[in-house]
């Protein structure tokens, strides 16, 4: 096992979740949840536009329903427990165990726009991390991952660089994905700013008590199982006229 050198992203320690987020950890996740960090997630809306397409979202209403049901039904059984599980594997630096959840992930993609987002995303954050945190061993085993790191694998890790506690880290996963779909809803729709908003403070409302059954989720109830999802983003490859990459 490589032990993972200490960089200036860390604090030390890993943070728990009785800690107190010190103010330099938090404004790190807050670039982490920002539209701004350079991974391109603002250029999927995750089969919400061929939702659109088919007539199953339409309005604000219905954009609402989709992105709450996605919310819980993918993110809370998938993504967001898996974060919580590769956070405590880049934290103690099991290699391995960060590895076979990168190979779940893969695996349990849906279509194959669900893949390349996955695929794409966690290579440029882990080029992001790559500039920051040049010397952790980590960092370099998360680039070695085969055929490429997944977005969960790589912001788990992003994460721990950043002091925080795996709570924190979901928290903010989640909202980073709540605000790029609420940005593709006002866009594919379209939907006001207003609109926007309301939507936003939906989700914002309905993340912790996710968060809290992802984190409380057993490793072998960690699951991939959205149908409907899975259909539209199939349809969505071949769907003749696109503002997204999913």
């Amino acid at each position: 096992m490589t032990t993972p050198m200490t960089t200036p992203m860390d604090t030390g320690m890993v943070a728990t979740s009785t800690d107190a987020l010190s103010a330099t950890s938090l404004l790190k996740l807050m670039w982490l949840a920002s539209p701004a960090l350079p991974v391109g997630g603002f250029s999927y809306s995750e089969g919400l536009e061929a939702a659109i397409e088919s007539g199953r979202v339409g309005d604000e209403a219905t954009a609402g329903v989709w992105l709450r049901d996605q919310l819980a039904l993918a993110l809370g059984r998938s993504e967001l427990p898996l974060v919580a599980q590769a956070h405590a594997a880049w934290a103690c630096g099991d290699l391995p165990r960060a590895e076979a959840l990168n190979d779940w992930q893969r695996c349990t993609r849906e279509s194959s726009e669900m893949r390349l987002q996955a695929e794409q995303m966690g290579r440029s954050l882990h080029d992001w991390l790559r500039q920051r945190a040049p010397e952790d061993a980590r960092v370099a085993f998360l680039g070695r991952l085969s055929p490429a790191p997944t977005w969960p694998l790589a912001f788990a890790l992003a994460c721990v660089l950043a002091g925080a506690a795996a709570r924190e880290a979901l928290l903010t996963f989640a909202f980073g994905w709540a605000e790029n779909m609420v940005q593709a809803a006002l866009k594919a729709v379209p939907l006001g700013q207003s609109a926007g908003q309301r939507l936003l403070a939906t989700l914002v409302e309905a993340i912790e008590p996710v968060v809290d059954a992802a984190l409380a989720l057993p490793d072998d109830a960690r699951q991939a199982f959205t149908p409907m999802l899975a259909i539209v983003s199939a349809q969505h490859e071949a769907q003749y006229s696109r503002l997204f990459r999913s």
